[in-house]
């Protein structure tokens, strides 16, 4: 069984609204008094695909409801500002605004190419004289900093991040561009300020905004499976060159769904099939398994970004996508695929590959899943301290809160 891409299908508000959910209006203008200072204007753009989405939505949503601030979501993209209408609160929605931004003519000439997002800088381009009427801009992507090269000079720039893993592109240089960056964790704090991308007055830890969004969507009773099984999720990075897919994929999926002795999740990152010859490469790759009873793939819908996969499986296969830090939100048996001969031991960009066995192609992959399963033991305490460093996590807050409070200390915003 096979599920079609954000953005590539029939999709739209009603790939992310409850059933009989209606769309609202961008904002209730009758929220605001009128003899009162104009409050500030925060905006959180999303320029890229709606993964990256998740990692502000409910940040946004709570600045919007606990201080004076305007808050609007911005994005190039339709299926952006659906997520983001589902991912929060029916009654918070009146507070925020929600606005496609862009080029109609570059959005219609990339929808003719199969693209899911508009060229990000041309984007940047057509909004550039906008941008300027915001006080603060939050941006879980780096691109987009480009905004003040272009004369985008009075906001304020605020750096979310969109994952927590160990890759290099982690932990890129433009972030030091930034007037303000939240981190997820201890990991990324001492990583960041040894490369001298934030400085300590100028950060912040908050935890993991995305389990706050991804626990609200995801359906919890949702199995793609009819007979029970070990679920395996094969989780390949987009990337040609760190990436399994390209030149291991094919045979990986193979050799498991021919063991016939699992369920399997074939859910590459959104990314690798976010075109139309993304798309169609995946689907040379994984299509033929997909009509299987026990194989399922996802091209990129919403439950390959809702940790729909990485809270149902009981096995991790991948390479280095940061997701391997969310499926250890729950410690469970982890495989990895050195897919390039890379020497990995002591690189801190593949520092998650302690996490299980390593293998280097796939005519092994049935064994050492079963190995993985047998050694667990030897891993869970090593994951679990990885995960707490990745992550830091009070009991009982919400990390969309500590972000937004943050944020707010950082601007300066009245409490509402």
């Amino acid at each position: 069984m096979a599920t079609g891409s954000i953005g590539l299908g029939k999709m739209g508000a009603e790939a992310f609204a409850p059933p009989g959910a209606e769309a609202l209006p961008a904002r209730d203008g009758g929220t605001r008094a009128a003899d009162r200072p104009r409050a500030p204007r925060i905006a959180f753009f999303f320029n890229a695909q709606p993964h990256q989405l998740l990692h502000g939505i409910t940040t946004a949503e709570e600045l919007a409801l606990g201080w004076r601030a305007e808050v609007d979501i911005l994005s190039s993209t339709q299926v952006n500002l659906d997520l983001a209408r589902a991912a929060v609160l029916p009654d918070s929605r009146q507070w925020m605004g929600f606005e496609q931004i862009g080029s109609p003519l570059v959005r219609a000439l990339s929808a003719r190419m199969g693209r899911i997002v508009p060229p990000k800088l041309l984007t940047l381009f057509a909004i550039r004289r906008r941008m300027n009427g915001y006080d603060a801009i939050a941006l879980p992507e780096r691109t987009s900093i480009m905004l003040r090269s272009l004369g985008v000079t009075r906001p304020r720039f605020i750096h979310i991040d969109h994952g927590a893993g160990d890759r290099a592109a982690g932990f890129d240089p433009r972030i030091a561009r930034f007037d303000f960056a939240l981190m997820a964790g201890e990991k990324q704090r001492r990583r960041m300020l040894a490369e001298g991308l934030v400085r300590e007055e100028a950060s912040a830890v908050v935890g993991y905004p995305k389990f706050d969004a991804a626990d609200r969507l995801r359906d919890r009773s949702w199995t793609p499976f009819a007979v029970e099984r070990p679920i395996i999720l094969y989780n390949p990075h987009f990337s040609p060159t760190l990436g399994s897919w390209r030149d291991h994929g094919f045979e990986l999926v193979r050799r498991i769904a021919e063991a016939d002795r699992y369920n399997l999740i074939v859910a590459p990152h959104i990314r690798l099939c976010d075109t139309r010859g993304g798309r169609a490469a995946a689907e040379a790759a994984f299509g033929p398994f997909a009509a299987l009873p026990h194989v399922h793939v996802d091209y990129g819908s919403e439950r390959s970004i809702d940790m729909t996969y990485t809270s149902m499986a009981d096995i991790y296969l991948g390479d280095v996508s940061s997701q391997v830090y969310e499926f250890l939100r729950r410690p469970r048996p982890c495989l990895f695929v050195n897919g390039n001969g890379r020497t990995w031991q002591g690189d801190p960009n593949h520092d998650h590959w302690r996490f299980g066995p390593v293998i280097d192609g796939a005519a092994q992959v049935v064994p050492a899943i079963e190995q993985a399963i047998a050694t667990h033991r030897d891993f869970a305490a090593v994951q679990a301290a990885a995960f707490r460093d990745t992550f830091d996590l009070h009991d009982g807050e919400r990390h969309s809160r500590r972000a937004a409070e943050a944020i707010a200390g950082f601007l300066g915003l009245e409490a509402r």
